[in-house]
């Protein structure tokens, strides 16, 4: 008799997909953040203004024409989806490969020479930025959620 592989699959419905994706984007977003926000404290300099600004107009450029993109091929992939999924695919394989590689670029950069306050630009950028893009996966989670409440009645 062969073991069942589909009993010990971690299968969620496609909201509980867009939640994780959405929560995933903010949490990584704002620990970014947290680490942008307090390298311009220390740095103490006059130039910070100047960091958080070009961070903000990075963010914005890294918003619209990355991050945007990944997200609706995510939600092209995700919306059609039929009943339970696996719990890990609100991401491609090839996606998780890319968050290691993003991971293993900012550990360097981290212990790197570069000054901290100019990698709270680039911080600042892609953490914002990160947290900017889950509000499309937020808004699909709520329009799901609409749409179940009122198929339901």
């Amino acid at each position: 008799m062969k073991p069942n592989k589909e009993k010990f699959k971690p299968a969620v419905e496609k909201p509980v997909l867009l939640l994780l994706a959405g929560a995933l984007w903010i949490v990584v977003g704002t620990m970014l953040l947290t680490y942008s926000f307090h390298w311009i404290r220390a740095s103490r300099g006059n130039y910070s203004l100047i960091y958080v600004c070009t961070g903000v107009a990075l963010a914005l450029v890294i918003h619209h024409f990355g991050f945007l993109r990944v997200v609706d091929k995510n939600l092209k992939r995700i919306l059609p989806m039929k009943g339970k999924k696996c719990l890990f695919s609100f991401m491609t394989w090839k996606s998780y490969v890319t968050v290691v590689i993003m991971i293993m670029i900012g550990v360097l950069l981290r212990h790197s020479p570069v000054p901290k306050s100019y990698l709270s630009i680039l911080y600042t950028g892609i953490g914002l930025a990160l947290v900017l893009s889950s509000l499309r996966y937020l808004r699909m989670l709520v329009k799901q959620l609409r749409k179940n409440v009122l198929s339901e009645e």
